[in-house]
């Protein structure tokens, strides 16, 4: 299936080469086509609201009619999580062990990896809810590295939470055994770990199901760009989620003239090929190198159309 015709779409790649334009424009595109559609950018270095002149917000803001704009921020994302965690466990400790769970708690959000889980319980949440409002939603992320954390933390979690349950199962079997003769009793931890636990399975279906979400990696026609993409897809793939689309972006057009341009072009060439050759289970999309920045709507509509045309010459191949 075309990427366009995804419901969920999760555009990554390496810094600089494109990709929250490329990820606006398609947001745009697709809200063109009579869909309901949600940008969400995920990346700390937020610039899709500067594409848009438009101020984000920590709230869901109204591009036009049938584009909204989120930009998430980590930092702020984590402090909520945390709140939230701490929220969950009122009432499930003792009073005189509070405070010291929250202490835990506290040192626990400074650790590696608690941003990206606070982000995916953000990114977990909008996709089981906002997509029941929206005819698609666009997720601009993160460079490489940043995005394969993201995609790859379902796993990650469903394994960490349940050795938590099965633990949590041992010792309220033991209490149960021990203490109450037999009889079960409730157990309001364990019940918000199988909470979690569906949450995450549900988000981890819909991540996989390629009839679902699409994901694609922006890049340009350079060596460190294709080195990095084949990686991500390497690894994304060894988790089940196949990349569908390659978006090679800032070709050198053919009426670009000079001696410079010419070489550049000569240049870019075995990169094309190489490109071509690597990625034969994706689709590949090439886009040319505009003569300014993607800086107004202007611009973004002109790039989003020649993205269209991108895709139709290739679905008519």
């Amino acid at each position: 299936m075309d990427l366009l015709q995804k419901r969920i779409i999760f555009v990554g790649g390496k810094g600089g080469v494109g990709k929250s334009t490329t990820a606006s424009a398609l947001a745009y595109l697709l809200s063109t086509k009579g869909n309901r559609v949600l940008l969400v950018s995920t990346d700390p270095a937020h610039n899709i609201g500067d594409v848009f002149h438009v101020q984000a917000k920590k709230e869901i803001v109204r591009i036009h009619d049938t584009l909204d704009l989120l930009e998430i921020d980590s930092h702020n994302e984590s402090k909520r999580y945390i709140n939230s965690v701490k929220e969950n466990l009122k009432g499930l400790v003792k009073a005189t062990m509070i405070d010291e769970v929250n202490r835990q708690i506290d040192l626990a959000s400074a650790s590696p990896g608690a941003d990206e889980a606070a982000l995916f319980d953000r990114i977990t949440s909008l996709i089981l809810t906002e997509r029941h409002r929206y005819d698609k939603i666009v997720f601009d992320t993160a460079p490489t590295g940043h995005t394969l954390r993201l995609l790859t933390l379902p796993e990650l979690m469903n394994v960490w939470i349940n050795g938590l349950l099965e633990r949590r199962k041992k010792v309220q079997d033991n209490y149960t055994q021990l203490l109450n003769d037999g009889e079960p009793i409730e157990d309001p931890i364990y019940e918000k770990l199988q909470e979690r636990k569906k949450k995450f399975t549900a988000v981890r279906d819909v991540l996989l199901d390629s009839a679902i979400t699409g994901y694609a990696f922006v890049l340009n026609a350079e060596r460190l760009p294709i080195l990095e993409t084949k990686k991500a897809v390497h690894t994304l793939s060894h988790h089940q989620i196949h990349v569908s689309t390659v978006i090679v972006n800032k070709i050198i057009p053919a009426h670009a003239d000079g001696a410079f341009m010419q070489r550049r072009r000569e240049c870019e060439q075995p990169y094309l090929e190489e490109i071509h050759t690597s990625f034969t289970k994706q689709q590949v999309i090439t886009l040319p190198l505009f003569e300014h920045d993607i800086s107004t709507l202007t611009h973004l509509q002109a790039f989003s159309t020649i993205l269209e045309e991108a895709f139709s010459m290739y679905v008519n191949k």
